[in-house]
């Protein structure tokens, strides 16, 4: 019914747009069954703000391609001052002598921000038409300033490394985090982002205060965007496997499908910290860094070459470094997706360490659990090997107790409301320094509002 409702809303708009030789001439690929667009202009549609055939109806059944996706939202954002202002008017047919009857009408904020999320998603085919700079702009008078968005996450991990001769190890964290995310619009180009986060022990009962986790200034001037501040520190092309944490500094990514991103700042060592020596002497609280990724991706096919250079005194407390005081990071990473089914892998190697120097995984995944769709779900399963001298704060929640280890990793996830996404993970294998059995046991229920 959605995909239907959004189809025949593309062929009332296209028939009577003023651009359809540009269609004929250059025509788009489709939107693929499922994508989230349909459902939300399936939404604004319900709500007035998208329009179908002038008798209310809405026929047809068949996937749109972008470009008519795109004829629908510029519509929409034709009608800004109309939808958004609290004092317009909609007038309804009534009656069998087709008298018109006024009603107070206006369009909610949620409204708003589905209309700016398609305008994201759409945006270069929004561009060829030639009507987003100006209809933006008329959107923005209506946009609060601010808008906080937040998460309440509860997770529990169990490792045990069993050691023969000796007692097993075991570490536990059963942790309730609640994290906020105000956003703080400076205008068409600027936004301020931030997160705020408290963390409780389930074990203890015992809370922390709420702490600033990042914040930094998001520039977005056509293909480039530029952070400024304390931002995520993520290595999109090894999809996690070196970094996962956070940075201060400056990022610059210029592209599109074809992307360059350039990374320069400091890195607060405590993630690295979790392998040093318990009666390791520390001299530095944040190491230098410098970093660049190129990446190609067309929705299907992934290729990405990385490299990060971290400086630090304390790098020489590691296990397996000795006395070197850099760390010289490079990373390789491949994806594909097959409509539900995905494969990968990644390599990445610190040519400063002496020991537990290299990291690499190759995994495959099925469909993916999405919190805005009652019901997805997804499965994965990877081989990961993981050094401690190279994965300096790695993506993995079966790694997040102890690193430095190799097995299997394989993970159940599912959302069975809307808002919320339950994920289990289990992982078996060796450890590296100690070359001993390993098991983690990893859940995490999450309410987003």
């Amino acid at each position: 019914m959605k995909k239907s409702v959004v189809a025949a809303l593309a062929a009332a708009v296209v028939v009577g747009a003023s651009s359809t030789t540009f269609a004929a001439t250059n025509p788009f690929s489709e939107v693929p069954a499922g994508h989230w667009a349909y459902q939300a202009v399936t939404s604004l549609s319900q709500s007035g703000i998208v329009e179908g055939y002038g008798d209310g109806t809405y026929r047809g059944e068949r996937q749109i391609t972008r470009y008519e996706m795109a004829q629908m939202i510029a519509k929409a954002l034709a009608r800004t001052d109309e939808m958004f202002d609290r004092e317009a008017r909609q007038y309804e047919n009534r009656g069998t002598g087709g008298s018109k009857v006024a009603k107070n009408y206006h369009a909610t904020k949620a409204d708003l921000a589905e209309l700016q999320r398609l305008v994201e998603e759409f945006r270069p085919e929004l561009e060829r038409l030639g009507v987003l700079e100006e209809r933006v702009d008329e959107m923005w008078k209506y946009h609060d300033k601010v808008t906080w968005t937040g998460e309440l996450r509860y997770r529990y991990y169990n490792d045990k490394e069993d050691r023969k001769g000796t007692s097993d190890k075991k570490r536990t964290n059963n942790q309730l985090q609640l994290r906020l995310f105000p956003t703080a619009e400076v205008n068409k180009h600027l936004k301020i982002k931030a997160r705020l986060t408290a963390s409780n022990n389930m074990k203890t009962n015992t809370s922390g205060d709420f702490k600033l986790t990042y914040a930094f200034a998001e520039g977005k001037f056509g293909k480039l965007q530029v952070n400024v501040g304390k931002m995520p520190f993520y290595t999109n092309v090894d999809d996690g496997l070196v970094m996962d944490d956070f940075f201060s500094g400056v990022a610059a990514v210029y592209g599109d499908k074809f992307k360059v991103a350039l990374m320069a700042g400091r890195w607060d060592l405590d993630s690295a910290n979790l392998n040093l020596p318990a009666d390791a002497t520390l001299s530095d609280n944040a190491a230098s860094y410098q970093g660049a990724e190129i990446s190609y991706d067309n929705d299907k096919l992934y290729l990405g070459a990385g490299y990060h250079h971290f400086r630090s005194d304390d790098f020489r407390n590691l296990p397996g470094y000795k006395n070197n005081k850099n760390a010289n990071v490079w990373t390789v990473g491949a994806r594909y997706n097959f409509s539900d089914f995905g494969i990968g892998g990644a390599y990445a190697q610190n040519t400063k360490a002496d020991d537990f120097k290299r990291s690499w995984w190759a995994g495959l995944s099925y469909k993916g659990a999405n919190r805005k769709e009652a019901g997805t779900w997804g499965i994965s399963a990877a081989y990961r090997y993981v050094g401690q001298n190279v994965s300096l704060a790695p993506t993995y929640d079966t790694f997040s107790l102890r690193t430095n280890k190799k097995g299997v990793d394989i993970g159940v996830d599912w959302s069975p409301w809307t808002n919320t996404y339950a994920q289990l993970g289990y992982f078996w294998g060796k450890t590296l320094d100690t070359h001993q059995d390993d098991r983690t046991f990893f859940g995490r229920f999450s309410w987003f509002f």
